[in-house]
């Protein structure tokens, strides 16, 4: 097990209660002392911190924005990274099975590890401590936060794009499906009849095929509008 004491210098917080951290860091596989309690309270409190910054700081931005906003600060990935600075993986607590599989690396457990973390914060030292922490862990990931219009899925821009023009909503259809159960592609195609424009895409789920598809239309619809324009 890695220092505790390089962490707790990382978060630049000294608990007082030193078995709220060891709980933040054990995951359910290593027993019933586990993070899930403090994951709920510090998913909580994290939106909220996030929530009023945005509200503060985005002032021109309506509750659509704002909400998408927060989503890309509050998302697996964004948490998983900020986990990752930290080194949070050579701290966690996992049972064997969760060990051998590469928990430790997990997205998605080093996400719920940066919240759990918080909450135990949280329950140490108050809510200004607390705050302060999910600024810190934050940095200028808030400050440089792109316009809340480019946070938006390629399938609701290309929509948000048509309806705009007065044209039909884009047509989506699985044409192939392949692989196992655990391993499955999907192949979508995005056409818009009315422009004669058809792209295809594949992807892991229908979901991200269709994204993937509407990205691509995206770039072609462009291109002929800008065509047209000129």
């Amino acid at each position: 097990m890695a220092d505790i004491g390089i962490l707790t210098k990382r978060l630049d917080h000294q608990f007082s209660d030193e078995g709220l951290l060891d709980e933040a860091l054990s995951h359910r596989s290593s027993g019933s002392h586990n993070y899930e309690r403090l994951e709920f309270l510090g998913d909580s409190f994290l939106n909220f911190v996030i929530a009023s910054e945005l509200y503060q700081r985005r002032t021109d931005e309506d509750e659509g924005a704002l909400s998408r906003l927060r989503a890309s600060l509050v998302r697996e990935s964004t948490l998983a990274d900020i986990a990752r600075e930290l080194d949070l993986g050579e701290y966690l607590k996992l049972g064997v099975g969760e060990l051998r599989s590469g928990g430790f690396r997990r997205d998605s457990i080093l996400s719920d590890v940066v919240e759990s973390i918080i909450g135990a914060v949280l329950l140490d030292a108050g809510h200004d401590t607390a705050r302060a922490l999910v600024l810190r862990l934050y940095g200028d990931r808030i400050d440089t936060l792109p316009p809340s219009a480019e946070l938006k899925d390629p399938k609701t821009r290309l929509q948000e794009l048509l309806q705009g023009r007065s044209y039909a909503r884009p047509e989506y259809e699985v044409i192939e499906a392949s692989g196992k159960s655990h391993d499955m592609r999907f192949t979508v195609a995005c056409t818009l009849p009315e422009l004669s424009l058809k792209v295809r895409a594949t992807a892991t789920s229908r979901r991200k095929a269709e994204q993937a598809a509407a990205a691509l239309m995206l770039e072609d619809l462009h291109q002929q509008l800008s065509a047209q324009s000129g």
